[in-house]
């Protein structure tokens, strides 16, 4: 399906959703506990800045994807709603707000993910390894999974992360090569697969994943998805990109529930151990099913 552009007025209108983008409100018992901690403990969540279209169903279900050293990112890409800017300096006592949080909310398996910080020297990797060792210091039976930059290629800072080895740690691609450019104004195709490829050397579960409705070709995902899985990855999620705000990358195509089907039966049998395909599937979603 095509996303059509209608106008008024002379201004683009955005096209409306099909069917089956369609999203529950985030309502419940459970969600408003979630969210009460999250504001209470002055946290961040990607399932917020990102405006998540699962944000109820996982926060429902009392699990949420924490966002670490602050909610302003030094790059700008095309697709994502976080806020760009100057970020403000590292909060030292994060990690244990954040490790506390987790254990308030009773969280099994937890996601860690974070802005870009490409303003640290260290691209905000210390912050990242003492944020796993004070979650695991109060959680015992938590398991983790850590959503990276690529720490612009500096590969000590990436194995401040790797050594303290959560149990899956993940690293999107996004997109396929033709367009990084377009969609990732700061980063590289291959300096995102040469982190997937440490990743998976070092022996942990390495996770990436792919937008659709970019532009891209179908021949162009499988080539992306040939390429993560040669770096080693063996967990892939793909979803349907969604235009923020009308500033942001427009909507090529709304891809249909059938072709993430065909993707994902196509990723199993080029040896991924997790395939997560759907328009809805976000990078963390259904994170807890990926842990060996």
């Amino acid at each position: 399906m095509k996303a059509e552009t209608e106008t008024h007025d002379d201004q683009p209108v955005r096209t409306a959703k099909p069917n089956w983008l369609r999203v529950k409100l985030p309502i419940g018992e459970e969600y408003q506990k979630v969210r009460e901690i999250v504001s209470e403990h002055k946290l961040h969540t990607i399932c917020q800045s990102g405006n998540c279209p699962n944000m109820g169903e996982c926060w429902g279900a009392g699990t949420a994807t924490f966002m670490i050293l602050g909610n302003v990112c030094t790059r700008s890409c095309g697709f994502c709603n976080v806020a760009t800017g100057r970020p403000e300096a590292v909060d030292p006592f994060e990690p244990l707000r954040v490790a506390k949080s987790v254990k308030l909310m009773g969280v099994r398996h937890c996601v860690i993910t974070s802005v870009d910080r490409d303003d640290l020297k260290d691209g905000g990797a210390t912050i990242w390894a003492e944020t796993i060792r004070k979650i695991r210091e109060l959680n015992l039976e938590t398991t983790l999974e850590t959503l990276i930059p690529d720490f612009q290629g500096n590969w000590e800072n990436l194995q401040q992360v790797i050594d303290v080895r959560p149990e899956v740690i993940s690293h999107n691609l996004e997109t396929v090569r033709r367009l990084t450019k377009l969609v990732r104004v700061q980063a590289k195709y291959d300096r995102s697969l040469e982190v997937l490829r440490r990743i998976a050397e070092a022996g942990i579960a390495a996770k990436s994943g792919i937008m659709l409705g970019l532009g891209e070709s179908r021949e162009e995902v499988i080539e992306s998805m040939m390429d993560l899985r040669t770096s080693g990855v063996s967990i892939l999620t793909l979803g349907q990109y969604l235009q923020p705000t009308r500033e942001h990358l427009p909507v090529t195509e709304f891809i249909h529930p059938d072709t993430f089907a065909s993707l994902k039966e196509e990723g199993l049998r080029m040896g991924f151990r997790y395939v997560e395909s759907g328009p809805l599937v976000r990078s963390s979603y259904h994170a807890e099913k990926h842990i060996l």
